[in-house]
């Protein structure tokens, strides 16, 4: 079964909401921010993080221990990245159908979604930014792009986490 049919995430409200969690409901809560059991049950062993600085540390140490197949466990649960926002204009209808392509043949190709984290480009960026890394990362071999999404996943687990300690949904 799934880890998310197991338990719901609770609200948490903060760092001091987070580790106020039961352990099984904060496991299942670090699990939305990345997919690898392990990695959220490391986190949720070594509560209370005394800052949100700390937690995202063990975050990123807990994200550089993985091994191929918490990688691939964690791969598994990401839902594909969303097509960015379509902007008005020429073209937004023939990007989006690149975009939707170059997903699939990911896919096929690395038997994983295509994952990505793009905090800090601007809205108007998203969609060439996406379609840009997607394309160079269809060149990769399959070794290079594993590491290319452990990074991504890194970053995508370090924002949810950052997110999580603000109290952010």
């Amino acid at each position: 079964m799934p880890w998310q049919n197991r338990l719901a995430p609770a609200p948490a409200t903060g760092l001091d909401g987070f580790h106020a969690l039961p352990h099984p409901q904060a496991v299942v809560t670090l699990l939305t921010c990345c997919g690898c059991l392990r990695w959220a049950e490391r986190l949720a062993d070594h509560r209370p993080y005394p800052d949100p600085e700390s937690l995202l540390a063990a975050g990123d140490e807990a994200s550089y221990d993985l091994t191929s197949a918490e990688q691939v466990e964690a791969l598994a649960q990401e839902a594909p990245a969303p097509l960015p926002p379509a902007r008005p204009g020429p073209g937004t209808l023939a990007a989006h159908t690149a975009l939707r392509a170059a997903h699939a043949a990911y896919e096929l190709r690395f038997r994983h979604a295509f994952v990505i984290c793009l905090d800090g480009y601007r809205p108007d960026e998203l969609m060439d930014q996406t379609l840009h890394a997607i394309r160079t990362r269809l060149a990769h071999e399959p070794d290079e792009e594993r590491s290319v999404a452990a990074e991504e996943l890194r970053r995508l687990a370090r924002a949810r986490l950052a997110r999580l300690a603000a109290g952010c949904p």
